[in-house]
């Protein structure tokens, strides 16, 4: 296939374009905490239970005085099938263990195998290298307790950059 000058200017051009182009942003999706909210009956019939887990909003690069930035996923997963769990608090702290920001102030339920998220952005690096979460959680049987896991992620270019870490009961 042959391209005249003319054909080759546009290719040329369209190359251009979109190596320039911004990438749209998709809005995240929020969670509404206050539509989440639960009283459940019998609360204090409900086994308790705590669960720590870790969170990177950055990690160090090349040097301790480089650090790359990272997007958090924080699930909080419900494995039973056929009873609800509930959340009564999830307590994110930084590097130095300073609580930054607690998500919810009434308890929130979760579904039988649903999965309700904390989404914490690249640009918001206040957890640092040792970010922490500390959930406080009741469950009707101790055979089906929640789940908490993170997924932290980043993208640059061609370099993509992906782990898991997951919450150890307290």
């Amino acid at each position: 296939m042959k391209c005249n000058l003319a054909q080759l200017s546009l290719l040329l051009a369209m190359a251009l374009a979109s190596c320039n182009r911004q990438e749209a942003t998709v809005p995240i999706h929020v969670v509404d905490w206050d539509a989440r909210s639960a009283s459940p009956a019998g609360l204090d019939s409900l086994h308790t239970g705590s669960t720590y887990l870790s969170v990177y909003s950055e990690i160090y690069q090349v040097t301790e005085g480089r650090t790359y930035h990272l997007t958090v996923t924080v699930s909080m997963r419900n494995i039973s099938s056929t009873d609800s769990v509930y959340v009564f608090s999830a307590k994110y702290y930084n590097t130095k263990g300073h609580l930054i920001r607690t998500y919810f102030e009434k308890p929130i339920y979760i579904s039988p195998l649903e999965t309700v998220e904390i989404v914490i952005s690249e640009g918001d690096k206040e957890g640092g290298t040792g970010g922490n979460f500390i959930f406080e959680w009741g469950s009707p049987t101790l055979e089906k307790e929640p789940h908490f896991e993170a997924v932290m992620i980043s993208t640059t270019g061609q370099q993509g950059l992906s782990f898991t870490t997951q919450g150890i009961k307290r």
